[in-house]
């Protein structure tokens, strides 16, 4: 089809640079580097004696020693909370090591001046009071574990101390735990242990149910989701999963059906959570969704807590639509003492002991001390979590295209259609400039960043994106056009195709069965341009309302006057269509979220053919 011009009726406020991406570089002196490495693309700089040294060496003779002294000193590391031998013996090789257990937020300001790197677990918070004091010396902070919601990334950021965790030494003790949660609730273990030690004998009251035939449902089929899979098919069941990421081929090698979301809750006898917490999975798990579940279904949790809504969870199990849940984790931790969910009789909680084995815990240690090593050697692991150090004069010329870059990635996965998992990803960039003049790895990795974080607990920055994407399956490819313009403008657009998927909103496929979106950067904003192929133009901020109708007089007051109603202001609305009276698309900038009520509304305009809403 071809696309005609957009109708603009807006203009767009400006955008300001989301917070996970730094608007200047990291405080990293360049002092003290003289060699380099690449990683993943990137440069690292390997430490060095500092050039102020040798001045200093050149001019005062008599200090040389001192200087030369200091250069070669270890560095110092400090072990917050209880590590694994394994661990603290790879640290030792390497560097002095502080164990200082249980430290107040005082305690730990006042020692941190002196270490160069800082391992805590869950315990103890890395606040910006901690990097402050630290004095620019802190180098890197290694969790000791997955989770990093007590380290403030975008303060470690600031003042250039890189951020590592510890994120796959934990995956069999979960899967585990998983399997033995499931098994337990399946027979009532827990409940016949109790009852017996209570001196009575209650054969018929604990009559479990066989999982054998049984269908499971693995929500999340990641690391841990694969793996409990794995043991569940060995018990004999129909293993079914939910992850718009999975591989299908892995899937089909051990055996695994992938399916839509409401396919897997609705169909299943019992459904093991695997997902992470992010803003679109909490509370995912709530009264409509268990309504959607088979009546007596089973659930467990050994992910986060937050992704079920507690209290809904409760009334399921009163009312019998969920006849029994396995928790391990819970939406805040430890959980209140008279909690309803705790005491419930059919439910069997344990206090978040998904890691908690002897194998798993030296795993963490010896991982997390593996990175943090290689972090003061200069060296960047996979494991980093916080922003990549990129040149000044790089982002400041690619900043607005980096946000355009996160924002198409971000649209681009809320087109995807449930239960068709992406494969191909393709980046198209068109330019004025040679290849060689334009540096796009950070743009591909916010292109991953887009795609993955909004239903992943992980964080991509320029380090971790292509591992990250190989890791879950992706295919990414980057495809320059020349464009014949002024090369001062670093891009013309960025077009981001997703080969060998559906989409929710049929009319974003293009002529080739892509899922295809196109952006420009104007006056500084991202823009939207293209959405299969219609032509649009709207502002990439706040929410966005795509609705493909037929082409005729009064549907943008008609759809204006539903969301005025309902007090939902309209920021940016913009009308492509292919001929006059023929199909047309409306792109509808929204500040706030509309209700549920008020989208069905705009759905059951006749002339409106389809319409998606997509946070951005």
């Amino acid at each position: 089809m071809a696309a005609l011009a957009p109708s603009k009726l807006a203009i767009s406020p400006g955008v300001k640079l989301p917070a996970s991406i730094p608007t200047s570089i990291p405080s990293i002196s360049l002092r003290g580097f003289r060699s380099r490495r690449s990683f993943l693309g990137s440069t690292v700089r390997l430490p060095a004696i500092s050039p102020i040294a040798r001045i200093t060496e050149s001019r005062h003779p008599h200090i040389s020693a001192a200087a030369a002294s200091v250069a070669d000193a270890k560095p110092t590391v400090l072990v917050a909370e209880k590590l694994g031998e394994a661990g603290l013996a790879l640290l030792r090789e390497f560097s002095n090591v502080d164990c200082s257990y249980n430290l107040s937020q005082e305690e730990l300001c006042a020692k941190i001046s002196l270490c160069d790197a800082l391992i805590v677990r869950s315990g103890t918070k890395v606040t910006r009071e901690v990097f402050e004091a630290a004095r620019s010396r802190l180098k890197v902070v290694g969790r000791a574990g997955v989770g990093i919601d007590n380290v403030d990334l975008q303060a470690a950021t600031e003042h250039g101390c890189l951020v590592v965790n510890a994120p796959t030494a934990n995956t069999i003790a979960a899967a585990e735990h998983g399997i033995a949660l499931l098994t337990s609730m399946a027979r009532n273990v827990a409940q016949a242990d109790a009852s017996m030690k209570a001196g009575k004998w209650q054969r018929n009251k604990y009559v479990g149910v066989s999982l054998v035939g049984k269908t499971l449902a693995v929500m999340g089929f990641g690391k841990v989701g694969s793996e409990v899979a794995r043991r569940a098919k060995g018990l004999g069941m129909h293993v079914v999963a939910h992850d718009p990421y999975a591989p299908a081929d892995r899937a089909r090698a051990i055996g695994v059906e992938l399916v839509s979301f409401d396919e897997a809750i609705s169909n299943s006898d019992f459904i093991s959570l695997h997902m992470p917490l992010t803003p679109t999975t909490s509370k995912i798990f709530n009264d409509d969704t268990f309504g959607k579940m088979k009546k007596g279904v089973r659930i467990i949790n050994v992910a986060r807590g937050g992704v079920i809504d507690e209290d809904a969870l409760v009334r399921a199990l009163d009312n019998g639509t969920v006849a029994q849940a396995a928790l391990d984790v819970f939406t805040k931790e430890p959980p209140a003492a008279d909690s309803k969910l705790v005491q419930h009789p059919n439910v069997t909680v344990t206090p978040h002991l998904g890691a908690s084995t002897m194998e798993a815990q030296e795993g963490v240690a010896i991982e997390i001390a593996e990175a943090v090593v290689g972090a003061l050697k200069g060296e960047l692991a996979a494991t980093a979590v916080n922003a990549p150090m990129v040149p000044a004069e790089v982002l400041s010329e690619l900043a607005p295209y980096v946000i355009l870059a996160e924002k198409l990635g971000r649209l681009a996965v809320q087109l995807v259609a449930g239960g068709s998992g992406i494969k191909g990803v393709k980046v198209v960039y068109t330019s004025a400039r040679d290849p060689d003049d334009l540096d796009t790895r950070i743009l591909r990795a916010m292109v991953t960043k887009g795609i993955i974080e909004p239903i992943s607990s992980v964080f991509v920055n320029l380090v971790n994106a292509d591992y990250t994407a190989k890791q879950r399956g992706l295919r990414i490819s980057e495809e320059r056009i020349f464009h014949d313009g002024s090369a001062e403008i670093p891009l013309d657009s960025i077009q981001l195709h997703l080969s060998n998927v559906e989409s929710k909103f049929a009319s974003a496929i293009s002529d080739s069965g892509d899922i295809r979106v196109e952006g420009r950067v104007k006056d500084g904003i991202p823009h939207l341009t293209l959405v299969g192929s219609f032509a649009v133009d709207v502002s990439l901020e706040g929410n966005l309302i795509l609705c493909r109708q037929v082409d005729q007089p009064g549907m943008i007051g008609r759809v204006g006057n539903i969301l005025s109603e309902q007090n939902v202001n309209i920021s940016f609305m913009s009308v492509g269509r292919t001929a006059p009276k023929k199909q047309a698309i409306m792109a509808i900038g929204v500040d706030e979220e509309p209700e549920k009520e008020t989208l069905k509304k705009i759905g059951d305009i006749p002339a409106i053919e389809e319409f998606v809403f997509l946070k951005l």
